[in-house]
């Protein structure tokens, strides 16, 4: 999935050991629509070479492309909303595709001489 909209605040970045002894870092962002009736998304960037690789920064406007997952906590359930890939709109100026010409033959810029039905044939091929 993916929204686009502007950050509007920078959590600020939690992290911990886990039961594996592995340091891990997660950094939680707000995000709101550009629509008639904005809504907010809060998401997370989970380690910390994501948060330096996105650097995401109050006041971009950015497309986030994310997933959603839930996980029970005593009895409870959390939603877990976290990103996988973050673009700003600048990146993709200048490199939109261009439409591709499936036309055949392809086509020329020569000018086409326009069909001549007024001559007659008295003899007809066609079976029907």
């Amino acid at each position: 999935m993916e929204i686009t909209g502007r950050i509007i605040a920078v959590l600020e970045p939690r992290g911990g050991v886990s039961k594996s002894g592995n340091n891990w870092k997660v950094q939680e962002y707000v995000l709101e629509t550009n629509e008639q009736y904005p809504r907010k998304m809060c998401f997370d960037v989970f380690g910390e070479d994501k948060i330096q690789q996105f650097n995401i920064q109050a006041g971009e406007e950015l497309t986030v492309s994310f997933d959603i997952d839930a996980r029970e906590w005593q009895g409870r359930w959390f939603n877990s909303i976290r990103a996988w890939k973050v673009e700003r709109p600048s990146q993709n100026m200048g490199m939109q595709p261009q439409p591709a010409d499936y036309s055949f033959p392809p086509v020329s810029s020569a000018p086409v001489p326009p069909a001549d039905f007024s001559a007659t044939d008295d003899k007809d091929d066609l079976p029907f």
